[in-house]
């Protein structure tokens, strides 16, 4: 199944469509932020922190669904593995301060 985009007419139907799916995307994005910040809260270890048999599951999760929505997999994978570079090294800033 390819997702589809509403028709636009104008690039100010483009823009408003694009602004519309940044705040669904803002708060996907704080949302799983939020979920990473209870891993550090629970994990035990530092060195559980960084799980590279998770982020390799995580990707190869994230290019299934791309096959199924018609999304670009190589993109999806650049775009979610520095996502989550960025957000293991939150967990790490939060893993640390839970514990100092």
């Amino acid at each position: 199944m390819t997702v589809k985009a509403n028709h636009c007419e104008t690039m100010t139907d483009v823009r408003a469509n694009v602004d519309r799916i940044d705040r669904l995307l803002v708060a996907l994005m704080a949302e799983r932020l939020n979920y990473i910040e209870q891993a550090a809260r629970i994990k035990q270890s530092r060195d559980a922190v960084r799980d590279e048999d998770r982020i390799e599951d995580v990707i190869t999760k994230v290019k299934a669904q791309c096959r199924a929505d018609g999304f670009d997999e190589d993109m999806a994978e650049r775009m979610w593995r520095a996502m989550m570079e960025d957000f293991i090294a939150h967990e790490f800033v939060k893993w640390d301060g839970l514990r100092s």
